[in-house]
């Protein structure tokens, strides 16, 4: 039996704003900022964290700590389908009655996922990494696991389906607040911003708070890697996705940040510009990388990591891959680089122009 944590980290934004520290299961991240916007019909949150009895038990004695209780919940908006953002939607739905918003892009990832045979993302997974160049010795476990039936520990194969979807622009009906939905895909095809539109409780300069969930971090580079649907043949750019995005939020002009992970922050317009000129800096030493002609992993493997290569665990090279795939599609993409085709089944190697 799970131990219901001894004081819930909880924290008061003002204007009837909380933040709750979730906690992520062996992650560096450590936890969701799970936040809860009060309404005249009942508390709303935004994300509600990993789907693990250590989560939950925090998530509802944080709830208890601001004065309320997990069947008070009146809605969950979710900023993108990642497990440790959607992963306890479906037991506060179960427990309160909830809806459970999604922007649609990001609701279809979820019924797909819902809809699969459990083995079919193994099995897409290995094509495609022995498509960039994976070595056998990292696609070996892969086989093993689907050949064994070994699936049902992959997280979000059982991801609540929401009830509505956000529009992108929509000012959600949230009783007595504004907070209008702010399409910013990138991280994922559905995620979302949600900039509340009202006065700062400090009265800092600006326009309102924005709850930016992955979107914008105040020291991270979120994740930009390929979106993954083994039906979709579609050339997608989530980089390009990610960089109009960004620009998009800027222009906001917020006042203050209050992002999923790490802390809220201010200045948010220096933060796109920064973040816009390091995938700049990034894409510019790709190019250059790839004056030699290399597969994607061989590309993975030459880019500057937060650890040398070696030092990055067997789970997190198939991220980094994927988000060498992301830049290799904005430079395609930009007419930078050119694919050059396997004359048999060899993997796929890239050029600079």
């Amino acid at each position: 039996m799970s131990q219901e944590p001894a004081a819930p980290q909880v924290t008061d934004h003002g204007g009837g704003v909380h933040s709750i520290k979730v906690p992520i299961p062996d992650n560096p991240l450590g936890h969701t900022l799970v936040h809860l916007l009060d309404t005249d019909r009942g508390p709303v949150l935004v994300d509600t964290g990993w789907d693990d009895p250590t989560s939950w038990d925090t998530l509802t004695a944080g709830l208890r700590a601001l004065g309320t209780e997990v069947s008070d919940v009146h809605g969950v908006v979710i900023t993108h389908h990642h497990p440790d953002h959607h992963g306890l939607s479906g037991r506060v739905r179960e427990a309160s009655g909830a809806w459970i918003a999604m922007h649609a892009a990001d609701a279809a990832v979820v019924r797909r996922t819902r809809a699969a045979e459990p083995g079919l993302w193994l099995t897409y997974l290995c094509a495609k990494l022995a498509a960039a160049g994976a070595p056998e010795e990292h696609l070996a476990p892969l086989r093993e696991a689907r050949a064994s039936g070994r699936t049902g520990t992959l997280p979000g194969l059982r991801a609540a389906l929401p009830d509505r979807e956000i529009a992108p622009g929509e000012l959600l009906p949230l009783a007595g607040r504004r907070l209008r939905a702010i399409w910013t895909p990138g991280h994922t095809p559905g995620h979302v911003c949600l900039h509340l539109e009202e006065a700062h409780p400090s009265q800092l300069p600006g326009n309102g708070r924005l709850f930016s969930g992955d979107h914008l971090l105040p020291g991270i580079t979120p994740h930009i890697g390929l979106y993954e649907d083994p039906d979709d043949a579609a050339c997608t750019d989530p980089l390009g996705d990610y960089l109009d995005s960004l620009e998009r939020v800027g222009r906001l002009g917020v006042a203050e940040v209050l992002p999923a992970h790490q802390h809220p922050f201010t200045g948010a317009r220096a933060r796109v510009a920064q973040l816009l000129a390091h995938h700049e800096d990034r894409l510019n030493g790709l190019l250059a990388l790839l004056s030699t002609p290399l597969t994607p992993w061989q590309l993975a493997e030459r880019m500057e990591w937060n650890r040398p290569w070696e030092q990055i665990p067997y789970g997190s090279r198939t991220i980094a891959v994927s988000e060498a795939e992301a830049h290799v599609r904005r430079l395609e993409k930009t007419g930078r680089i050119e694919r050059l085709a396997p004359l048999d089944a060899s993997p796929i190697q890239y050029r600079s122009l």
